[in-house]
């Protein structure tokens, strides 16, 4: 029952990551206007994402416009992409195998197999949350350089965006469920009792060596006198027979 309780923890945790990973992959946030220096204009604000480009106006008007051309974008930007999305295709998978290996579902019930598919699971899940975890790291990495670069204009500094500090707390939720699925799976598959072999001959039980007695041991007639066989017909007298004296 532990063991069930805690594959239920790990799987929210991942699913709760995997929800966190799309909603951060798909926001536009990823980077805000910087107001330093003479840039204190505050009516617009600017966000870049993965996806799209967005102007926040003061009035409440939102506008935003999606990248046409995907081999126009910088390469950092292509490969944020490309790590996100196999981020939330492997947590989607992380989720079904997972939720196969659990042991509250039905799936392959009492099967060896339950173990290992809920390991598999936990280890997808991890994998998920180094992808999202290096993406928004290396995004981290380039608003903070692009920031400090003394020969770039106050205008075109931006700082990190709220999709960005989403998606760190999603790759924590789900290398968090990662592991609690791989520690739980782990630690059922070590408390299964071993199974013997069904093909193997059993031995009777001891009890029945000496219900029978053994059978006594064949031995052949031994040969009469001169080899002859004693005939039916042959004369007798008192018990003893004539070719006994012949």
């Amino acid at each position: 029952m532990a063991s069930m309780a805690v594959q239920l923890l790990g799987f929210f945790l991942g699913l709760l990551g995997l929800v966190g990973t799309v909603v951060s992959t798909l926001l536009p946030h990823w980077r805000s206007t910087a107001y330093v220096g003479s840039n204190i204009i505050t009516a617009t604000a600017y966000m870049k994402g993965l996806w799209m480009e967005c102007v926040w106006h003061s009035t409440g008007i939102y506008q935003c416009e999606l990248y046409r051309s995907l081999l126009a974008l910088p390469r950092d930007l292509q490969a944020a992409r490309a790590l996100m999305v196999l981020s939330c295709i492997t947590s989607v998978l992380a989720s079904v195998v997972s939720a196969m290996g659990m042991k509250c579902t039905r799936f392959a019930r009492g099967s060896l197999i339950k173990s290992p598919l809920a390991m598999s699971g936990g280890i997808c899940f991890l994998c998920a949350g180094l992808l999202c975890l290096v993406t928004v790291s290396w995004t981290t990495n380039d608003v903070i350089m692009e920031f400090y670069d003394p020969f770039l204009p106050s205008g075109m500094k931006y700082e990190i965006g709220l999709a960005v500090y989403l998606g760190y707390a999603s790759a924590c939720l789900s290398l968090s469920g990662g592991l609690v699925l791989c520690w739980s799976s782990r630690g059922a598959t070590s408390q299964s009792p071993p199974h013997t072999q069904r093909n193997q001959p059993s031995s009777p039980p001891p009890c029945f060596y000496n219900i029978y007695t053994p059978a006594p041991l064949y031995k052949p007639p031994e040969a009469l006198k001169d080899n002859h066989a004693p005939s039916l017909c042959s004369l007798s007298s008192s018990g003893y027979r004539l070719n006994n004296y012949v």
